[in-house]
């Protein structure tokens, strides 16, 4: 029921398949509020709890910590509105020999207020949202907004790293915060490995894969520029192997103390492609990155109003639009769910105004199959659904039918979901997962049966 509610002490989460969210779905009516005299607001021990349609508020240390007391996986926060936590906002640490693998952040707003900043301690000890040693989280369709302190360098407002893996950052707007969006940090790294070796068996490695699409990275506040530490970089790999860095736009309306965009140490390896910056783009102590279509350095005038924080392209941005490179996977639709042209413009927008090009018609549908489980099969507990799904221009989204019921949504390749089988009957089960393209196209795999 909607309300303000004054916690006593953290709410912890310690059964699986837990459902938190206000019965109104309005995220600004239910209130749960730390009144920075309980450590986290709510604490997550157990897998497939989900968090969503309410207010988180002033922790002393994080509005939500996911920690697990055994295997964890498939955390969902979606549509909260998390504000002045004294630390991270958002944390995401092992325990125990466990990792919490394979959650979600996505349509919610994060955001440091001047108030909640006075609370911060140790030299700005805080961010947005910080995921350690834990593989597969997917951050998409976020606002960050104020992580920065008049003295101390404040964390990333999202941060992925300390052997964390395959990471998507996609469609999240970032604004005035010290540091953007990292994956790793530091030249040495005491981290999560693993036992297919990824990245060639590299070792001392901050991050592995992953991958950063389609975000706005903008800084416009004079009080963030005046502060000790500034605005420090927008988009930063450290560590960080096989990564993409592509269609990113990062805009400051004064200079960066360090890029718009950079990768630094010599595990460092990433494709950079399509990305348009106000500033620079550098390599840092040896990183290593693929570079085409980028747009660095570029004039203020290409956008909107990128004094008043609108970097949507302008109608005169002919350094970017139609600029982009083509990737042998497209990124098929812009920050705001437009569908790009081709060629397409680089950077997160995709220029719609009057005098754009119209892309033709898309009449074809995708392909998809199930590549994992296999027909007959026998599963048990959380099951992952792997599937191959390819388009002419881009598949946007799948979904997971369980006996006919919906039963989960991806909007990011390589489009994996999950299952929870624990909670079905014994017996035989049809799966089938439906695929998706910006045009509405869409297409249904054959089925597969498995067994519990």
């Amino acid at each position: 029921t909607d309300g303000l509610y004054s916690l006593p002490q953290t709410l912890v989460m310690r059964v699986p398949g837990v459902t938190l969210r206000s019965k109104s779905a309005n995220r600004s009516g239910v209130v749960l509020d730390g009144r920075y005299a309980t450590g986290d607001v709510v604490l997550v021990q157990r897998s497939d709890v989900t968090i969503a349609d309410l207010t988180l508020t002033r922790s002393s240390w994080h509005l939500v910590h996911v920690v697990p007391d055994g295997p964890l996986s498939g955390t969902l926060l979606h549509n909260i509105n998390a504000v002045d936590g004294a630390e991270q906002f958002i944390k995401v640490n092992p325990a125990g020999g466990h990792y919490a693998d394979e959650g979600v952040i996505r349509c919610s707003s994060f955001e440091m207020t001047d108030t909640g900043r006075s609370f911060v301690r140790n030299n700005c000890y805080t961010g947005g949202i910080d995921i350690h040693q834990a593989r597969g989280w997917q951050v998409l369709g976020n606002v960050l907004n104020g992580f920065w302190c008049a003295s101390g360098l404040s964390e990333h407002a999202i941060h992925a790293w300390t052997g964390s893996r395959d990471t998507r950052v996609e469609g999240n707007v970032v604004l005035n915060s010290a540091r953007g969006i990292g994956f790793g940090l530091g030249s040495t790294v005491a981290g999560r490995t693993y036992a297919d070796s990824p990245c060639g068996g590299a070792a001392n490695v901050g991050h592995y894969g992953g991958a950063i699409i389609n975000n706005f990275v903008v800084a416009n506040d004079p009080r963030l520029f005046a502060s000790s530490a500034g605005f420090d970089t927008g988009v930063g790999l450290e560590q960080s192997c096989e990564t993409n860095v592509l269609h990113n736009t990062v805009v400051s309306t004064s200079t960066p103390r360090s890029s718009s965009v950079e990768w630094r140490f010599t595990n460092t390896v990433a494709t950079v492609t399509n990305n348009l910056a106000s500033h620079n783009l550098i390599a840092r102590d040896g990183g290593q990155a693929t570079l085409s279509g980028n747009v660095a350095n570029a004039s203020l005038s290409l956008f909107v109003d990128a004094a008043g924080g609108n970097v949507h392209l302008a109608a005169g941005a002919d350094a970017a639009i139609d600029k982009a490179v083509l990737l042998s996977t497209p990124v098929a639709i812009d920050i705001d769910g437009e569908v790009r042209g081709s060629p397409a413009d680089t950077g997160a927008d995709e220029y719609v105004g009057p005098g754009a090009a119209t892309p033709p018609a898309d009449t074809i549908a995708p392909v998809i199959t199930i590549t994992s489980p296999v027909n007959g099969q026998t599963v048990s507990r959380t099951v992952s659904i792997a599937v191959a799904a390819t388009d002419n221009v881009g598949v946007t989204r799948t979904q997971l039918y369980v006996d006919g019921t919906l039963t989960a949504t991806s909007t990011t390749a390589p489009f994996t979901m999950t299952w929870n089988a624990q909670r079905e009957r014994r017996g035989a089960h049809t799966l089938q997962v439906k695929a998706f393209d910006a045009a509405g196209n869409s297409s249904l795999s054959s089925t597969v049966t498995v067994y519990r």
